[in-house]
């Protein structure tokens, strides 16, 4: 599968609670999902796409796009996603994969711009000479 094009169409984010009256904690959950698969031409796809980052209560961010792609077996892909609505593991993996890829850095920024937490873990940094005994600290060592 070679990706040509992802295009985004559409972005929809709201904010629910003002910034002091947000929660401690806030799960953040991710999904995607695929509306359309079309073949075009011989061995093109174009697979319309929703992700949508929901911050509970909070708030939410949904991002609405196109992927072009080429694919051997795009007419069998195609016939296969309008009679079951499934497409094979791999290859839904691989277009599951360029959606994350492509909207996730997209949501951090409009997160940012909402005032909401990014939808993605960040990494925790210590300083200090006394980390607790027997913790792993992370990351590489390097000699």
């Amino acid at each position: 599968m070679l990706i040509k094009n992802i295009r985004l169409k559409s972005i929809e984010a709201r904010r629910y609670v003002e910034p002091d009256d947000k929660p401690k904690q806030i799960r953040i959950d991710h999904n995607s999902q695929i509306s359309q698969v079309i073949n075009n031409a011989e061995k093109n796809l174009t697979i319309e796409f929703q992700y949508t980052a929901s911050y509970a209560s909070i708030g939410m961010i949904k991002l609405e796009g196109t992927i072009i792609c080429e694919e051997n077996d795009a007419k069998q892909l195609a016939k296969q996603w309008q009679d079951t609505r499934k497409m094979p593991d791999q290859f839904a993996s691989n277009i599951h994969t360029a959606v994350m890829h492509t909207c996730v850095p997209e949501a951090v920024g409009i997160a940012k711009d909402l005032g909401l937490p990014p939808p993605i873990p960040l990494p925790q940094v210590r300083l200090g000479s006394d980390p607790k005994i027997g913790q792993s600290q992370g990351g590489i060592e390097v000699a």
